[in-house]
């Protein structure tokens, strides 16, 4: 007897994420490219020096190990950093630029991400339970109408982020960042995160 198929979503506005992001934007780090800039955060001036390669390079492996730890592993041992709580660990050789470069923002990057993790649980709280995951049971519903078959087992993870730019992105080889607008027009959500939905079930 085939077992029922089953699907996990984990949705979140992790503090992790969000320090590497507004990191990211104080560092003058362009990877990935098509993500925009977080809302509410200081822009950097058009004439600020850009990251050099190496930054950029140190940053993207932190972000792949922020969010998806499990598909990322370090290969050698990692380090907290001080300032950040335990909420920023690098690798203890290979990430000397970016231990650096970040030390100055620790204050401002984990002010942000707190403020950002608060509207959202304040957010998740005021809406009911059944709400927050109807978009994808609904997405899923029509998804199996569609193909004609049960979903397959499936994981997928959601950040929900402050970006200035409303739409959704793949982050990570099973999670995708949402800008938390959208997330919240429930009818837009749902049509934004059904070929999500198609691409894993």
């Amino acid at each position: 007897m085939s077992e029922k198929p089953q699907w996990l979503i984990r949705e979140d506005a992790s503090v992790p994420v969000l320090v590497a992001l507004a990191l990211r934007q104080e560092l003058g780090i362009r990877v990935p490219e098509d993500l925009p800039v977080l809302r509410d955060l200081t822009v950097r001036a058009p004439d600020a020096v850009d990251a050099t390669p190496a930054l950029e390079e140190q940053w993207r492996a932190y972000w792949d190990m922020t969010v998806e730890p499990r598909a990322h592993p370090a290969s050698v041992p990692l380090e907290l950093v001080d300032g950040f709580d335990t909420l920023v660990a690098l690798p203890q050789a290979g990430a000397e630029e970016l231990r650096t470069a970040i030390a100055p923002h620790a204050a401002a990057a984990l002010t942000y991400a707190r403020d950002a993790h608060r509207r959202y649980s304040d957010t998740m709280r005021n809406s009911t339970g059944g709400d927050a995951y109807r978009a994808y049971a609904s997405a899923i519903a029509e998804f199996e109408r569609d193909i004609g078959r049960r979903a397959h087992s499936f994981e997928l993870n959601v950040q929900v982020l402050p970006f200035s730019q409303r739409g959704i992105w793949w982050i990570g080889a099973l999670t995708v960042a949402v800008t938390d607008g959208l997330r919240r027009d429930v009818v837009a959500f749902d049509t934004a995160i059904r070929p999500v939905i198609a691409e894993l079930a």
